[in-house]
């Protein structure tokens, strides 16, 4: 507890690692009946034309608790959604909708690919992020790998081959340090038996497990790194590729944030 005097009266004040649900409820001025049963973390730069694209997908009951977040309800389902870019910003939002009781967490956004196998316009579902991201050790410091609710995953995979998507699965390697990529750092992730490379996963997946929550990755090829592929090479057929599959992305983020998902055993 941290103790703060001002104009000789003392005052007892929680810091964020103290609040519980209550407070945090009562930080974002929700009620029981606003918190969402899912939350979509998207992680991209692109902050405005998200939040105004969620505005629409989310406008039944629509909330807007923080600048960068919209609740609403999706097929009767509550589904919040915020718009992140980093390990830090993911965490933001990821911890107040963890401990509020959410119970599940889709993380969406991009990955620079890592395997040759990987073509633009696959579906990267997430199985495990490798924690290079500076924030998942805080939740969950003995670890170095953390994995995605299996049910989920196999919900997704379903989905993807009832509607003709093309998927892959695996690992990505969760970093906070996207610059400092090198063709040699690059090349040891691939040998490592990642298939790509993104700055959210791994935080978003830590603290769903923290909070005892089913968490899911679901990510978009935007620069196939392996291939020495880098967002300033992209071509616009290649732009046109990546905003298909961000509408297939949302499609099946909002099945799964919708449908009655069994957690893993």
């Amino acid at each position: 507890m941290q103790h703060y005097h001002f104009k000789g009266e003392e005052y007892n004040m929680k810091l964020y690692g103290d609040f519980n649900r209550e407070d945090w409820m009562q930080a974002l001025k929700l009620s029981k009946e606003e918190i969402p049963e899912a939350f979509i973390l998207h992680g991209e730069w692109e902050h405005q034309e998200n939040i105004a694209l969620w505005k629409r997908i989310l406008s039944d009951g629509q909330s807007l608790p923080e600048w960068n977040t919209v609740i609403g309800k999706y097929q009767g389902t509550r589904v919040g959604f915020s718009n992140v870019f980093g390990g830090p910003s993911a965490a933001i939002s990821a911890h107040k909708f963890g401990i509020i009781g959410t119970e599940k967490f889709i993380q969406t956004g991009y990955f620079g690919g890592l395997s040759h196998d990987v073509q633009y316009g696959d579906i990267l579902i997430v199985t495990s992020a490798y924690m290079e991201d500076g924030v998942s050790q805080w939740y969950l410091p003995k670890n170095t790998q953390v994995y995605a609710d299996q049910k989920l995953v196999e919900d997704a995979i379903e989905f993807c081959e009832a509607k003709g998507y093309r998927y892959v699965t695996g690992s990505v390697m969760s970093t906070s340090a996207m610059y400092m990529e090198t063709t040699d750092i690059v090349k040891s992730w691939s040998e490592d038996g990642h298939i790509g490379v993104d700055m959210e996963t791994a935080t978003t997946f830590a603290i769903a497990k923290y909070f005892n929550r089913r968490a899911i990755g679901l990510l978009n090829l935007s620069d196939h790194i392996i291939q020495g592929d880098t967002f300033y090479t992209t071509t616009q057929k290649t732009r046109d590729v990546m905003d298909e599959t961000d509408e297939k992305i949302r499609a099946l983020a909002l099945h799964l944030a919708s449908n009655n998902v069994n957690a893993s055993v």
